[in-house]
């Protein structure tokens, strides 16, 4: 009872917080951010030891599986909770603020080392493109952690597939902070069961862990979480890397290029609660909406880990470069049978080819997580799995 009362509190506070926000954070943001990031980082990287590991080199903990099964559980029950069958969500990135069709065009002339995979040829394909919140509830947008997520789609993709759920899909996931909320599977074990108890605050001051690290998390998600005002104009990284080719790691991000619906209703007192759908629809109703795709390649295994998702790869070090442009086109998709098609779409980082395969132990532990859970959400709302094609109508 004392916890629940003083989550709530914190609560209370935060969302106080996120209402006064769009008055001031941008320029704290531009003031702020960049330094207070290098200090966090500077700490928490004292903390951290060198396993010796080469470039895209791999080290598998003998714990995982036993993390991984713990997260399935706590997610899955956490669902039961929260959802009736046939209204089932997702446990993460949970709340669709939308799904558009779009095309994923790659770049002519990239550099020999970035000609992989998908970036191989200069190519357009047709994509989709969903936009979401945390989760895991479905909640007023102004009520939720200020955090994001983009989901890339893309289909049409010739070659053998990770999995074989799907054969023409690349998908690529990604969230509006540059570092992951927990450092590896272990930590996220522990906020899967702190947030199925509905106390995800405590996850980063509980003292039965490296509480130290946590708040560093706590405080580098901080910096990035805020008032949301769009999807459409924001940036968004992938927190984990991946493979670029063999022998080749990196990360990527999406940045968007286009201006965009800002204002929200009603701040700081009730506004809508699907504002973000709204600004993207209203941005969209007026003009085609363009994001770069950029990567970071990888170029010190220490300083840029493949196993700690709580460090932030220094853009000095390896500066990301435009592979691709995502292009949204002027279109209507706030409607009900979009959104039903949206929940039902399976999304997975392991929908991919081999030169593109998720690296780390979070991404090991998301291609079981993410379909178990995706076939559990299916199977209550009475559903089968589909791999979409971009043919289909939604009016």
């Amino acid at each position: 009872m004392i916890l629940r009362t003083a989550h709530a509190i914190l609560v209370f506070f935060l969302h106080l917080e996120r209402r006064f926000e769009p008055f001031f954070r941008s320029g704290l943001n531009w003031l702020l951010r960049d330094p207070t990031r290098v200090v966090l980082q500077f700490f928490y990287n004292l903390g951290r030891k060198n396993d010796g590991l080469g470039l895209a080199q791999e080290k598998v903990d003998p714990d995982e599986e036993a993390s991984l099964q713990s997260m399935i559980d706590s997610m899955r029950e956490h669902l039961r909770q929260d959802f009736k069958p046939g209204e089932m969500e997702r446990a993460g990135n949970t709340k669709t603020h939308g799904l558009m069709k779009a095309t994923f065009t790659v770049h002519d002339k990239l550099p020999v080392h970035l000609r992989k995979g998908i970036f191989a040829e200069p190519k357009t394909y047709r994509c989709y493109v969903r936009y979401s919140g945390p989760g895991p509830h479905v909640e007023p947008d102004i009520d939720d952690v200020g955090f994001i997520s983009m989901a890339v789609k893309v289909l049409g993709v010739p070659g053998p597939k990770l999995m074989d759920d799907e054969k023409f899909t690349q998908d690529f996931t990604s969230v509006s902070t540059p570092t992951f909320v927990t450092p590896n599977t272990r930590s996220n074990a522990k906020l899967q069961v702190w947030s199925w108890r509905h106390l995800p605050v405590f996850y980063f001051f509980d003292p039965r862990g490296p509480t130290g690290t946590h708040i560093l998390d706590f405080l580098m998600q901080g910096l990035w979480n805020e008032t949301q005002y769009n999807p459409l104009g924001h940036e968004f990284f992938s927190c984990v890397p991946y493979l670029m080719g063999e022998g080749q790691a990196m990360k990527y991000s999406f940045r968007s290029l286009t201006k965009v619906h800002r204002k929200i209703p009603r701040v700081p007192f009730r506004p809508p609660d699907n504002y973000l759908r709204d600004n993207m629809q209203k941005t969209l109703n007026e003009r085609d909406v363009e994001f770069y795709m950029e990567v970071q390649m990888q170029t010190d295994p220490h300083r840029m880990p493949i196993e700690d998702a709580g460090v932030y790869w220094s853009t000095r070090a390896s500066p990301r470069i435009p592979v691709a442009t995502i292009r949204i086109p002027r279109q209507k998709f706030d409607n009900p049978k979009q959104l039903g098609f949206a929940r039902n779409l399976t999304i997975n980082p392991w929908h991919c080819i081999p030169e593109h395969r998720p690296l780390g132990n979070q991404s090991r532990a998301r291609r079981r997580m993410y379909a178990d859970l995706a076939r559990f959400r299916q199977a209550q709302n009475k559903e089968q799995h589909i791999e979409p094609t971009g043919d289909e109508v939604f009016e």
